[in-house]
């Protein structure tokens, strides 16, 4: 009967939740510049140049540095 009534059963199952709730502090890296990365990907996709990098380079930079203002390294 302790093992359905005991505490240890408790404090297993109560462990892990601060571990988990630590890494959600931060956001997902697709969670986070929505915005920037459909604008970037629309014009990757539909750019008629031959060079779409190029023509979207403003673009990719705003992406990356929304990105860098969330710790992510893009």
């Amino acid at each position: 009967m302790s093992l359905l009534f005991g505490s240890s059963n408790t404090e297993k199952a109560a462990a892990p939740a601060p571990a988990e709730s630590a890494p959600a502090e931060k956001p997902k890296p697709c969670c986070v510049c929505k915005t920037e990365k459909t604008a970037r990907d629309d014009c990757m996709l539909f750019s008629k140049t031959d060079d779409p990098t190029q023509e979207c380079k403003p673009l990719i930079e705003q992406y990356k540095a929304c990105m860098a203002g969330y710790g992510f390294k893009v």
